[in-house]
């Protein structure tokens, strides 16, 4: 395929798509239906629904089965999921927590929420995830926990890190809000470690209407001590308790909420599937290019793409990841970089010498570095299109095209 400059749609060309990509439609007739039944049900008792009641059960009953098993706690959003995660092991003040080199802010926050030292851990050098030799190299007997997020849908390297953490005693939380689905040898993400946060907002793969959450775990007693802390210290399963017996916050969910999300969970393996066709589609479909290709995963890992990340190789280019980036877009493909939620490199973390979270607890500048050099790197070449459930062959079709187009175009020699 040769292409000209000059016929790219970001100088004046045709682009390759010119209509916007179809809408996801995430709610439909089904949630409408059970928010709906909800109302119907609090008109005819005269009773206001609220939470904790026989909806929200029964969607962490499901939630549960769809994990393999196990205990949920729905909650009001993923960050609270985290923090309800961490709070529920109950950790030290001072203790080292290691977090993901890039992630959602909501993903770091909750260990100096709970005077706890974040160390950021760099990522493995092929993805957004942390690696299993870069958490070795952080972890001091000061170390108690590691927060594990898999990003994009894409599963860490589970076998590597949860050896890690057994050889030094670590709890284990993984952060699986852009990984509903995802799989690491044939098993589930979310049920590797001592408990697992989920984000159930709007924009992940299946949601509990605006925002939510769920902590997951298949330790009974971990459950209810995180049941406890999530809802101001309730004594949940304690007999003969008579006041609250922990300090918490209220991070409950609602049943609207998870009467929404019970139709909405029942859909999850098939927008996991459809997904899963949109991105190796586009895989197979590029795998002839030469300087751009779908992102590495771990050979053990089965995405469930959140979003399809797409590695560039800027030295074989006569242009950087961002022009590439820039001229895709242009050609009607949802494209977006870079994905540098790296936040020791944030104005919260730097300026965290003027707030109160407990910075003076840590022991040594580990705790401090002013950027994480494997997860920068890959952030600098590599781009994320946004896709969902309900692109076909057209949009697979247009997504192969576009990128061989403006590969074409900027490639050397």
């Amino acid at each position: 395929m040769t292409t000209t400059l000059s016929q790219l749609a970001i100088n004046g060309g045709t682009p390759v798509r010119a209509k916007p990509m179809p809408p996801r439609h995430l709610f439909g007739a089904e949630e409408r239906a059970a928010a709906l039944a909800l109302f119907d049900e609090a008109i005819h008792s005269g009773e206001a629904f609220g939470y904790n009641g026989a909806h929200e059960q029964a969607f962490e009953r499901d939630f549960a089965a769809f994990m393999g098993g196990g205990f949920a706690d729905g909650v009001n959003s993923g960050t609270s999921a985290v923090f309800a995660a961490l709070g529920m092991l109950q950790l030290p003040a001072g203790s080292e927590v290691v977090v993901p080199p890039i992630t959602d802010p909501g993903g770091v926050m909750p260990v100096v929420m709970l005077n706890c030292i974040p160390i950021f851990c760099d990522g493995d050098g092929h993805s957004y995830n942390m690696g299993a030799e870069q958490l070795e190299e952080v972890v001091t007997e000061r170390t108690r926990a590691v927060i594990v997020a898999h990003l994009m849908g894409e599963p860490a390297d589970m076998d590597g890190i949860m050896a890690v953490a057994k050889r030094h005693n670590l709890r284990v939380i993984e952060d699986c809000a852009q990984s509903h689905g995802a799989t690491f040898r044939g098993q589930k993400v979310g049920s590797f470690g001592d408990v697992a946060a989920f984000s159930t907002m709007s924009g992940k793969h299946f949601a509990t209407a605006a925002q939510g959450g769920v902590v997951y775990t298949k330790d009974e007693e971990l459950h209810w001590i995180g049941k406890r802390f999530a809802d101001r210290g309730k004594p949940f399963n304690l007999e003969g308790a008579t006041s609250n017996v922990m300090a918490g916050l209220n991070l409950n969910l609602n049943d609207l909420s998870a009467a929404v999300g019970r139709v909405q969970l029942r859909k999850l393996p098939w927008v996991v599937e459809q997904r899963r066709k949109v991105g190796e589609g586009v895989k197979q479909g590029i795998a002839g290019l030469r300087a751009t290709a779908v992102g590495w995963q771990h050979p053990q890992a089965r995405s469930s793409y959140w979003f399809l990340r797409i590695a560039v190789q800027p030295g074989k280019l006569t242009v950087s990841t961002s022009e590439f980036c820039a001229a895709l877009s242009a050609e009607g493909i949802p494209a977006g970089t870079p994905y540098r939620h790296i936040h020791c490199e944030s104005t919260w973390f730097r300026k965290r010498k003027e707030s109160w979270c407990p910075w003076k607890l840590a022991e040594d500048d580990r705790a401090f570095p002013e950027t994480l050099p494997l997860a920068a790197a890959v952030t600098d070449c590599n781009l994320n299109i946004s896709i969902h459930e309900n692109y076909g062959e057209r949009e697979i079709q247009d997504i192969i095209d576009a990128l061989a187009k403006v590969e074409a175009a900027f490639l050397k020699g």
